[in-house]
């Protein structure tokens, strides 16, 4: 019994490593750490499933997601006021929540009112607050397609067949990054800047939560 409250002990110790690099990311510290949490991710997950990896195509998927979110990230980073650069952000963030979906299909199913109620809401969002505002054609389609994949990703994780602690971290981890990307859309195209304190904080935490569930994961097949 101590030998495995050891080895979870130190298990969860390794949330430390992302957890600086937000930190430093949040200081200002340059894109490598604001890489990092989602760098910390991939590694983690080599580690703990490495042996697995041929066979666990789930686990494949939400390294990829994690790599398709530094990608996103440096193209936002780097944007500098042009429109293109941002829609191959949104490109490689809606990559991203592919990866984030296909490994909660694989262990799960779609909560259909969840979601559904869920889209309706951000429908109309797009409706009425983002199409008035976005006068880029292909910008606006970006938004809207990232939009759908966004309220389907977090449906799939309300429908993770996983209980406890790691169903709703995971759960958790969409949502926040769901929410982050609310506040950027409200940032880029309606100009309202009073929650960008909130961007990075929670697009951090996101990522932690969700390499927080898949330790659990592994701890209760170990």
């Amino acid at each position: 019994m101590k030998i495995k409250q050891i080895k979870t002990n130190w298990l969860y110790i390794i949330l430390i490593f992302p957890t600086i690099f937000a930190v430093l990311a949040l200081s200002h510290f340059g894109f490598f750490f604001k890489s990092g949490t989602a760098g910390a991710g991939i590694i983690i997950l080599l580690i703990l499933y490495f042996s697995k990896l041929p066979k666990a195509k789930d686990i494949l998927f939400l390294m990829s997601a994690f790599l398709f979110s530094i990608v996103g990230d440096w193209f936002l980073s780097n944007k500098s006021g042009d429109a293109n650069m941002f829609v191959y952000g949104i490109g490689f963030y809606f990559l991203a929540h592919f990866g984030y979906l296909i490994y909660a299909l694989q262990n799960g199913r779609i909560n259909r009112i969840f979601t559904a109620v869920l889209l309706s809401a951000f429908l109309l969002f797009f409706a009425f607050v983002l199409y008035p505002v976005i006068d880029n054609h292909i910008l606006m389609f970006a938004a809207l397609v990232y939009l759908v994949i966004s309220c389907l990703s977090l449906g799939f994780a309300v429908g993770l067949q996983s209980t406890g602690t790691e169903k709703w971290a995971y759960v958790f981890g969409i949502f926040l990054i769901l929410f982050s990307d609310t506040i950027i859309a409200f940032k880029e195209f309606v100009g309202y800047r009073e929650l960008d304190f909130l961007i990075l904080p929670t697009y951090y935490l996101a990522h932690i939560s969700i390499i927080f569930s898949l330790i659990r994961r592994w701890l209760k097949n170990n």
